[in-house]
């Protein structure tokens, strides 16, 4: 259990595992130096490490909308995509999870948990993902999509 600022978060951890709290640090310990330990070990650490960084700075993603018409914006606490559909999408926001919208084709997808931060952002790229002939699309910001020539004639 990791308390902060923006939150509270807690983990189950393999009981093979000891966390210690001593000197304002959390020390991760294993058993063994066998290989099945040392992986659990380093998973371990880069978890509490995740969720203490998360209830402290917390998290965020941020997506780019690219195309003609292409568009977010905050309806409430939802968000809502125009992104070539005959219909607007409207994702609703998860518990933990914020959105915002800088600009009518930025989408940013805050949280204090890194991992539900991540999968609400897939979630959202998966509505429009950026195709590879145009480009149009929800892509994260600075993703790079390799582009292809098309047809000839």
């Amino acid at each position: 259990m990791v308390n902060g600022p923006l939150g509270e978060l807690s983990q189950e951890v393999p009981q093979r595992i000891a966390i210690e709290q001593a000197d304002g640090e959390l020390v991760v310990t294993r058993p063994t130096e066998r290989g099945e330990d040392r992986a659990l070990h380093g998973l371990t650490r880069s978890l509490v490490a995740n969720m203490v960084e998360g209830v402290t700075k917390g998290f965020e993603k941020r997506l780019e909308i690219q195309g003609v018409g292409y568009r977010a914006a905050l309806r409430g606490a939802d968000l809502e995509l125009n992104v070539g559909f005959s219909h607007p999408v409207v994702k609703k926001a998860p518990q933990g999870i914020a959105f915002e919208v800088p600009a009518p084709t930025q989408v940013v997808v805050k949280g204090i948990d890194k991992q539900r931060v991540g999968q609400v952002a897939a979630e959202v790229r998966a509505v429009r993902p950026p195709e590879p002939y145009k480009g149009k699309g929800i892509r994260y910001a600075g993703e790079y999509v390799q582009r292809k020539v098309g047809k000839r004639a």
